[in-house]
């Protein structure tokens, strides 16, 4: 079983490029995608045929935030946001359950410029972890999204001018240590341990040729789950947003 994700940068957007092609080229079995900006009404989502089953959590602003999830098997469960109001006006997750695991879609909020919301990202945090550990009671999770967040100084290019910046705070930093240390998995991490390796790129400075970025988008999954990794990547080659997507193999065989 093949799982991308990928912030897509508004979703209208993307389609006037190549999603398209990569919707119809690239095979997945499952698609989260982060930063839609956009309700299901204003999307033609024709593309996608009668053999996938779309979900939809939009923010309540319009043009803001969102995130949607396509399927090939049909959900048992759908349940949108953390179930805390606070946190549940932005569209910003989203949970399918599946007979063998629980899969949650997640644009966790910037903590944008001079920090103004690293305060209530510090929040956001711990009650995406709660969530998380709260799900993980009845079965395994397999989470994935735009952290917002390089983990360490290898995941991304400039470090030290980025200290203090949003997305390298340590605060941040500490908050995506405490899912790792509550037992989920950094998958790309078991196939990649250096550096270079990047989802997201400034549109300034031709950043993205150049290869100065963040890694900020990953895929996590419970520890359970580690004898059924296969692969996970980073497709830096597939073009249309500011991120690009992340890629989740996983083994059906029980």
């Amino acid at each position: 079983m093949r799982l991308v994700s990928w912030n897509v940068n508004g979703l209208r957007a993307v389609l006037k490029k190549d999603f398209l092609g990569f919707f119809e080229k690239e095979p997945f079995d499952v698609l989260c995608l982060q930063e839609v900006k956009a309700e299901r009404e204003q999307v033609d989502l024709s593309f996608a045929g009668h053999e996938w089953h779309i979900q939809w959590n939009p923010a309540i602003k319009k043009g803001y935030s969102g995130v949607a999830t396509f399927t090939r098997s049909q959900p048992l469960s759908v349940s949108r946001g953390l179930g805390i109001e606070e946190h549940d006006q932005e569209g910003r997750v989203l949970t399918l359950e599946f007979p063998e695991y629980h899969l949650v879609n997640v644009y966790t909020p910037n903590s944008q410029n001079e920090l103004r919301r690293l305060a209530y990202r510090q929040e956001w945090d711990a009650a995406f972890l709660r969530y998380l550990k709260k799900l993980e009671t009845s079965k395994p999770v397999v989470a994935c999204g735009d952290f917002n967040v390089a983990h360490e100084e290898i995941d991304l290019a400039r470090p030290q001018a980025n200290r203090r910046n949003a997305g390298f705070t340590d605060e941040e930093r500490a908050g995506f240590s405490a899912l790792l240390r509550e037992g989920f998995i950094d998958t790309f991490r078991l196939f990649q341990s250096g550096g270079g390796h990047y989802s997201w790129w400034s549109y300034r400075a031709n950043a993205r040729a150049n290869n100065v970025g963040w890694r900020i988008d990953y895929w996590l999954v419970s520890q359970t789950l580690q004898s059924k990794i296969e692969a996970a990547e980073i497709r830096a080659d597939i073009m249309g947003s500011d991120h690009c997507p992340v890629a989740l193999t996983l083994s059906e065989k029980k």
